[in-house]
């Protein structure tokens, strides 16, 4: 898999939807990449509010 690759999945591996042996590639690229690290900050934000989201649709 190429570094682009796990560039790309940044996105997937916040939302935790990263297949579990993909998830320990990507931990470790993420342990060596400030780019991945700080998209991964970047993108606590939206993965609340898509969590809150879904939990709002789940409420009657």
């Amino acid at each position: 898999m190429s570094t682009e690759q796990r560039h790309q999945d940044v996105a997937a591996y916040a939302l935790g939807v990263l297949e579990p042996d993909r998830a320990r590639l990507f931990e470790r690229h993420l342990a060596g990449c400030a780019l991945c690290a700080v998209r991964l900050v970047d993108l606590g934000g939206t993965v609340l509010a898509l969590a809150e989201l879904a939990e709002s649709w789940r409420r009657p």
